[in-house]
């Protein structure tokens, strides 16, 4: 497996740590680093990344206008917001504009690695909070143990469910319930196929919608 990536960030040390990290692994590949979506939104059509990490708090363009000036364009990238916003707002306006996973930027190195390559797979990582933040957003806050209104999953799909909502990634949950992460990756296709949905973000908000 060999993921694509790039990255734009303004922060000289933030965007070259990630980038040194990242290309420590033999998964990815670094095409490019942009310090503004200016530039960024020039590039991203033409280098057709698997994966941008995109910050918002950008000089000039924000990252959520850098997506939404990119997205139509690029058909086969996703975009992982890569931030210190946690507010619902932003969150929210990050996911309406096109990317499929948030992560805050105090993820530990290793969970960062192991959101891109979910991101990769077709999931939608998000840092825990942010999924919380989310769920609350969609229903009062429910109990930790809820169980989510979907009667046409299983006890076991009901179950990764609920830690989908509360930001686990995959192999979070796979260590958690003592399983594989392949099982978890399939758990959670059906899971997709039963409430028709493609994404972690409307699982989520079609389960536990009041």
């Amino acid at each position: 497996m060999s993921i694509s990536l790039i990255i734009v960030e303004d922060l000289d040390e933030v965007r070259e740590g990630l980038k040194n990290f990242l290309a420590l692994s033999p998964e990815f590949i670094i095409l490019d680093t942009f310090k503004t979506a200016e530039e960024a939104i020039e590039a991203i059509p033409r280098l057709q990344a698997d994966i941008v990490i995109m910050d918002i708090n950008l000089p000039g363009i924000n990252g959520i206008e850098c997506i939404r000036q990119t997205v139509a364009k690029t058909s086969r990238t996703q975009y992982m917001m890569f931030t210190v916003y946690e507010n619902d707002e932003k969150v929210f306006e990050a996911l309406k504009a096109g990317a499929s996973g948030y992560l805050l930027k105090n993820t530990g190195l290793i969970n960062i690695i192991e959101a891109l390559k979910e991101l990769y797979e077709g999931g939608s990582p998000m840092s825990s909070n942010i999924a919380r933040k989310l769920v609350r957003t969609l229903q009062d806050p429910p109990s930790k143990n809820a169980a989510p209104v979907a009667e046409s999953l299983s006890s076991r799909e009901n179950e990764i469910l609920q830690l989908l909502a509360r930001g686990l990634l995959y192999k979070e949950i796979a260590d958690q319930l003592t399983i594989s992460t392949s099982t978890v990756r399939q758990h959670i296709h059906r899971i997709y196929e039963k409430l028709h949905v493609q994404n972690r973000t409307e699982a989520i908000n079609k389960a536990f919608r009041p």
